[in-house]
Parts: C-alpha cells; sequence; structure tokens
C-alpha cells in the first residue's frame, strides 16, 4: 500500500479524492480532462441546467463510444479471418 498515490480530480465543480496506483494518474488525469470538455460543450450546446444531466450526457456519450469500439473490433476481427481463411485455401491448392 505504500506505493499508493492520492490524488485531487474536479469533475463538475466537486472535488472526488481518490488513492490510485501511479500507473493510473495520467490515465485518470485526461478522462477528467475529457469530461470537463465535454460538460462545456454540452452546456453550450443545450441549456442544461442541472450538471447530473449533463454527467448523464457524458456517461452515455462514453459509453456509447466504448461500445462501438467494440462492435468495429468484432468487425475487423471478422475480415481478417475470412481473409486468412481465404489466404489459407490459395496456399493450400498451390501446395
Amino acid at each position: 500500500m505504500s506505493n499508493q498515490l492520492k490524488i485531487k480530480l474536479s469533475i463538475a465543480n466537486r472535488v472526488y479524492p481518490l488513492t490510485i496506483n501511479p500507473s493510473q494518474e495520467e490515465g485518470l488525469r485526461k478522462a477528467a480532462k475529457k469530461i470537463e470538455a465535454m460538460i462545456g460543450q454540452f452546456e453550450q450546446s443545450y441549456s442544461v441546467r442541472d450538471k447530473q444531466d449533463v454527467l448523464a450526457m457524458c456517461a452515455l456519450q462514453f459509453a456509447a463510444q466504448v461500445e462501438q469500439k467494440s462492435i468495429d473490433k468484432e468487425y475487423v476481427n471478422e475480415e481478417v479471418q475470412e481473409k486468412l481463411e481465404a489466404l489459407n485455401e490459395l496456399l493450400q491448392s498451390h501446395i
């Protein structure tokens, strides 16, 4: 536990104290900055008064990005698999 790092992140005008592994610090700070930037975009684009609504919209946006990357990765994996099978058949026909 001695290698734990105590940091404070500010999101939506609230401070969150965290105890983390030092290797997590950069990712958490970048994530907090992205959330803050997204909050600013939502507040500028929409007349949202409640921070909870803005945070819910941010959560939805991030979750959708993760899901889309997963879907895209599945598609790429299927495409690669098909190409490998076609290449294997071609090689087998020449052996």
